[in-house]
């Protein structure tokens, strides 16, 4: 089995509190391993299967998680601050005040997410899929969602003062005390049904 930093890299593999910062870990076989409180800061990550594993507080800022299997993993309050997680599967994942903030989460999959008090802070959701996810007060200030999937994600009490909006699907989504201040969109944003936006240049 391969070794990395010293550890058994392998799927259910006991990785808690592990430093695997900056590790080539490039399809790494990791499913259902426990990652709690590891540091994988700026670790290589791409195309890895990370599906079940529990991440909790670990550290992933600046780490390359592209196109990395996260479904249904444990990433509650997890540091993925600056992470490239493009085209990455996320549904299912438990990302519970994960710090998201100026991460890269184009074209990636949430479907069915829980974001409940992440922080999204200027993150790039361009074309995601977001839809049933949770976002309950979420931080989404100034983040990109141009395009993004939103159908029937919860997206009470979120913050999305200067969003980009433009082209995005909310269809079915509840925006209950929503902060849309700042935010703009344009014709092709869909919005749920009998909710009427005030105009992007409103006070």
């Amino acid at each position: 089995m391969p070794k990395v930093n010293g550890y058994e890299i392998e799927p259910g593999a006991d990785l808690r509190g592990a430093d695997l910062s900056y590790a080539n870990l490039t399809g790494a076989d990791l499913g259902g391993a426990d990652l709690r409180g590891a540091d994988l800061y700026y670790a290589n990550l791409s195309n890895a299967d990370l599906s079940g594993a529990n991440l909790s507080k670990a550290t992933l800022s600046g780490a390359n998680l592209r196109n990395a299997d996260l479904s249904g993993a444990n990433l509650s309050k997890v540091d993925l601050s600056g992470a490239n997680l493009t085209d990455a599967d996320l549904s299912y994942a438990n990302l519970l005040g994960a710090d998201l903030s100026s991460a890269n989460l184009s074209s990636a999959n949430l479907s069915s997410a829980n974001l409940i008090d992440a922080n999204l802070y200027k993150a790039d959701l361009s074309e995601a899929n977001l839809s049933e996810a949770n976002l309950i007060n979420a931080d989404l200030i100034g983040a990109y969602l141009y395009k993004a999937k939103l159908g029937d994600a919860d997206l009470s009490y979120a913050n999305l003062t200067g969003a980009d909006l433009r082209g995005a699907n909310l269809t079915g989504a509840y925006l209950s005390g929503a902060d849309l201040s700042n935010a703009y969109w344009d014709s092709a944003t869909k919005w749920p049904e009998g909710f009427t936006p005030a105009p992007p240049d409103a006070d």
